[in-house]
């Protein structure tokens, strides 16, 4: 009644998958303190929800956040308020205690009231992926954890050994399904060649028989777009993609004559660049396009700035595997689409937002360390300068570092692409050890480059360019950072001493530092091979295998506490699993202005 949907759907799908979440992580809850031992719940969740699935969407997040021990808001969207009033008396029936789940209704500004309210510790919010994009930057520096599940543009890939009756019937699920207003709809049909027009002959015979009409009739197959808005911005596409040279083809289905009805529309003879086959349309809208070969079909499933869902038909399994490990794609469907359960994680990247709902992996959003619920401030304790064990810093502007050195001059540089780099703009930023007994000067411990936006680029090239580092085995992975880990440990009292000059403290507490990046180091190598995912057993016919995936180039900023350790223990679980990594060190370590390497004087020279 809400937003359209057949009634046929929503007593198939959406209610049995409702109560299936809600069974699911009333187990979970059971678990907790076995299985979560060291884990704390997150504490007020702000939950913003779709119109799409307003009953579902309301179940994938209240059910985790209560089974981990939050607190919930839940604000439901405009169109379909109805549906979460509902549940809130099932919430008062049930005897749920009072301001453990809390309905607000309202427009946008009460979701931005939300956002940025300083009581609440966390959001999740499904919708769009504008709005999820202002709700990071609206987030951002607040502390507040986010799971974002954002639009997608999903493809559908049919190759030319695959069961056509069967991958007929999973379009019309993937793309007409609740009238296509599906986040996760398959609205990219990706055909192989041989088999293209046999295949759209059959899927237009199909369509033939669909049923447009009243909602509460259970025959009905699509029901009534959500809006007169949204119906306008479906068709706007559809005359978007006709101007740009696609072919539209519908249905003969009468359409009832009151109400937002649209009929199944399929657009072929589509150009990957096209708007239609790159915006998400939100609609009963099916485009079209033909692949010659496997590899092919990957580029065209990753054209896209989405990554959500797909969907590969094939009968030979060892093709359907090989092509889905190389789609970015949040959940990947063999020989089926659209399947959802409580214990099958949910989520995408890209645009598509990060964060999963759903399974295992979905318990996370809703549960932090608990050393994190009362965390120490990290401090450190300055020795005194004559009493810290550290050979006497340098005091030439080559840095040659410690007195005993090779007198070799350091020219300083950035590591980029494997390779030491001058900074772009030429300067250099000298790096000051503590003050010294008696208020003596801070002295010089050494220089390092001054990059900026030009040096940045070309580490996120050089990044990007190092991608097969996700391909090598973890194994190899492994052998590498046991490598550095060596080296580390072989380079001990130099790392101490370095540490000392730079932050003041004990030899003692350095030594320390260096010993326990060494031991995580060690760590996150004996990881890398043995981080693995996980088989879900579900409730439909199947099962669901959930892997890791890198993220792909991982930007870091060193924390200020603990240089090196610090370093570490971001960097080496990012390489572990196969990410590439631009890292900024420490910026508030002491130090000068930058100087110029040319005239060795401050940044306001003339060759600047």
């Amino acid at each position: 009644m809400d937003n359209g949907k057949p009634i046929r759907e929503s007593r198939d799908i959406d209610v049995p998958v409702v109560a299936r979440h809600f069974y699911h992580h009333v187990g979970w809850a059971q678990l907790m303190d076995a299985e979560l031992a060291d884990m704390a719940p997150v504490g007020v969740v702000g939950q913003i929800t779709p119109w799409n699935f307003p009953l579902l969407m309301i179940a994938w997040k209240v059910a985790p956040a209560l089974a981990m021990g939050n607190t919930v808001i839940l604000k439901p969207a405009s169109y379909t308020r109805l549906t979460a009033l509902a549940f809130a008396e099932i919430v008062r029936d049930v005897g749920l205690p009072p301001g453990v789940v809390n309905v607000v209704t309202g427009s946008s500004r009460i979701g931005q009231a939300m956002v940025t309210h300083p009581g609440i510790d966390k959001i999740a919010f499904t919708g769009s992926t504008e709005v999820g994009r202002w709700i990071r930057e609206a987030a951002a520096g607040s502390g507040k954890r986010l799971s974002l599940e954002l639009g997608g543009k999903s493809p559908f890939i049919v190759f030319e050994d695959a069961d056509l009756d069967s991958a007929i019937e999973g379009i019309v699920d993937a793309i007409w399904f609740n009238q296509g207003e599906v986040c996760c709809a398959g609205s990219r049909l990706l055909v192989q060649e041989s088999i293209a027009d046999r295949f759209l002959d059959r899927l237009r015979a199909r369509m033939e028989k669909l049923r447009v009409g009243d909602a509460l009739d259970k025959g009905v197959d699509i029901g009534a777009i959500v809006s007169p808005g949204q119906k306008e911005t479906i068709q706007r596409y559809i005359d978007i993609g006709v101007a740009e040279g696609a072919t539209l083809w519908q249905p003969s289905c009468p359409l009832p004559e009151n109400g937002y009805f649209l009929r199944p529309t399929l657009l072929t003879n589509v150009e990957p660049a096209s708007t239609v086959a790159q915006d998400e349309i939100f609609g009963p809208v099916l485009v079209s396009m033909t692949f010659r070969d496997p590899a092919e079909a990957v580029a065209l499933a990753n054209n896209t700035r989405f990554g959500l869902a797909a969907s590969v038909w094939s009968e030979n399994i060892n093709l359907a595997l090989h092509v889905a490990k190389q789609i970015k794609a949040g959940t990947l469907w063999i020989n089926c689409t659209n399947r959802f359960d409580g214990n099958s994680g949910f989520g995408g990247y890209r645009e598509s937002g990060y964060g999963r709902e759903g399974g295992y992996e979905g318990l996370f959003e809703y549960v932090q360390p608990a050393w994190q619920v009362h965390k120490p401030k990290a401090s450190r304790k300055k020795a005194e300068p004559s009493s810290n064990g550290a050979e006497p810093p340098a005091t030439a502007a080559n840095g040659n570092g410690a007195a005993g050195w090779p007198p070799i001059d350091r020219t300083p540089k950035m590591y980029i692409g494997g390779k030491q780099v001058r900074p772009d703009q030429g300067y250099v930023r000298p790096v000051l050890g503590p003050n010294g007994a008696n208020g003596a000067e801070a002295p010089l411990v050494g220089q390092v480059a001054e990059g900026n936006r030009k040096d940045i680029r070309n580490a996120v090239e050089a990044a990007h360019k190092a991608a097969g580092w996700a391909d090598r085995t973890a194994h190899n992975r492994a052998q590498v950072i046991y490598y550095i880990a060596e080296n580390l440990a072989a380079r001990a009292d130099e790392f101490a001493r370095r540490i000392v000059q730079m932050t003041g403290c004990p030899i003692e507490d350095a030594r320390a530092e260096v010993e326990a990046a060494v031991s995580r180091l060690f760590s996150y190598g004996a990881w890398a091979d043995k981080f693995e995912g996980r088989v879900h057993e579900t409730d439909f016919d199947g099962l669901v295998l959930a892997t890791h995936e890198p993220v792909g180039v991982v930007g870091i900023a060193c924390p200020d506490e603990m240089p090196l350790l610090g370093f570490i223990s971001l960097v080496a679980p990012a390489i572990a699993v196969g990410n590439t990594v631009v890292a900024v060190p420490p910026s508030r370590t002491r130090s000068a202005p930058p100087i110029c390497t040319r005239c060795s004087t401050p940044l306001t020279c003339p060759a600047a």
